[in-house]
């Protein structure tokens, strides 16, 4: 496994490093110096090397490389995805945006992490709860003495992210469904791409150690439920979805249940994505015309399909313009619009858009003359939006159940909020 990690600044020099095995020497470094740093190729080079019979895996924290070194054939995901949770712990402990000076400052600190992350070459506990109360050099100090037994069952135990003992005067449970829709819509109206990321965040303050069962409208759930088979509702097709490390994988491929002992606080559960049967929150139509060289006619008609009950904030539709585009004649029924010349674009924004309503754009746009007559590219409408307390994929929580020995009430809240993803265009 893990032969040597060490910590590099962007000059070459080391910060820290740690030997776990003699089968590499300490001028591995320089290795690296030469032919990634030096040769500037660390920006462009895999994150994997094979430099002198040595294998280096490694990522960049602002100015500082995490570089892991070894000889045997390991799994770089593996190695790599220590090396994130490495990047993660010192956030916890010395900030997100920790620089050089703090990790010189906290050797003592670091070597410790050293040896509690990684035993031998071999990752082990990467959990920030479970470290911060083992390892905080004296800032905090633990009320109760645990035993020899406790601390090793909360290092090495199978749920060591989260602890005994926890305790709240309100049991709550609160969930957000997050999702973003990407869209990528022809000029005459047929779906060219369409896809939904979804994530279930959590955030649960809840007493001891209980287990929770957790439902969504999946269509393999839904079509094993005779009741709500007769009731006509029907399931969404999620297409993939990935856990949370508390969550029973087992149970879950065997029945379609979401089993699993919350951490303490926030966390994300799932993630899931759908592409099928997708209700897209707004439609668009777009008449561009393009009179001969010196004028362009645009017309947008946006309407929105949720609910009436419901309301979309933020709303942003940008139109594009020729680059040589001199005035704009702007008129739209609500919200204002006015014309960007560094985007080349018509911003179009409404604070508040009711659904089932819809609003009417028109711009006379008037263009500079230009020596070489060059046509138009056209690039796509752009829509940005967010919806609260709707799902563009159908997805709901069917249930919550928080299952513990003193059988108290919890308390849940739901909440869905439906945001344009990275991609979210009409060509025209």
């Amino acid at each position: 496994m893990i032969s040597m990690l060490y910590l590099m600044n962007a000059k070459g020099d080391v910060i820290i490093q740690r030997q776990y095995r003699d089968d590499v020497s300490s001028s591995a470094t320089d290795v690296f110096r030469a032919k990634v740093i030096a040769a500037k190729e660390a920006s462009t080079s895999p994150p994997v090397r094979l430099l002198d019979s040595s294998t280096f895996v490694f990522t960049r924290h602002l100015n500082i490389y995490f570089v892991a070194v070894t000889r045997s054939n390991v799994n770089p995901s593996l190695v790599l995805e220590y090396l994130y949770q490495k990047v993660r712990v010192l956030q916890a402990y010395l900030g997100d945006s920790f620089t050089e000076d703090k990790v010189r400052n906290n050797f003592t600190l670091l070597y410790e992490l050293f040896d509690e992350t990684v035993d031998f070459g071999y990752p082990q506990n990467t959990s920030v709860d479970v470290l911060k109360m083992y390892i905080n050099l004296g800032k905090q100090r633990q009320k109760v003495a645990q035993d020899q037994g406790s601390l090793t069952s909360q290092i090495t135990g199978a749920i060591d992210w989260r602890r005994e003992g926890i305790r709240h005067k309100r049991n709550e449970v609160y969930i957000d469904v997050l999702e973003s829709v990407n869209l990528l819509l022809s000029s005459t109206g047929s779906i060219l791409r369409q896809e939904v990321t979804g994530s279930v965040m959590m955030n649960t303050k809840l007493t001891g150690m209980p287990e929770c069962k957790f439902g969504l409208n999946d269509k393999l759930v839904v079509d094993k439920d005779k009741s709500s088979a007769h009731s006509g509702k029907s399931g969404v097709a999620i297409d993939d979805c990935t856990f949370h490390r508390c969550v029973s994988l087992g149970r879950f491929d065997a029945d379609r249940t979401i089993t699993f002992i919350p951490p303490d606080g926030e966390f994300e559960l799932m993630r899931y994505r759908v592409t099928d049967n997708i209700n897209l929150p707004f439609r668009i139509i777009a008449a561009i015309q393009e009179d001969g060289q010196t004028r362009v006619t645009i017309n947008v008609k946006c309407t929105a399909t949720f609910s009436e009950k419901l309301f979309a904030s933020s709303v942003t539709l940008k139109i594009p313009v020729p680059g040589n585009t001199a005035k704009c004649r702007i008129k739209c029924t609500m919200g204002r619009a006015k014309y960007v010349p560094e985007e080349s674009a018509i911003v179009f924004r409404l604070k508040r858009f009711q659904g089932q309503s819809e609003c009417m754009l028109a711009a006379d746009v008037q263009l500079m003359p230009t020596v070489r007559a060059k046509a138009w590219s056209r690039p796509p409408l752009a829509l940005d939006f967010s919806v609260p307390m709707f799902t563009a994929s159908g997805v709901h929580v069917r249930f919550l159940k928080v299952f513990d020995k003193s059988g108290y009430t919890t308390n849940r809240w739901v909440r869905y909020i439906t945001k344009s993803g990275a991609s979210y265009c009409i060509r025209i």
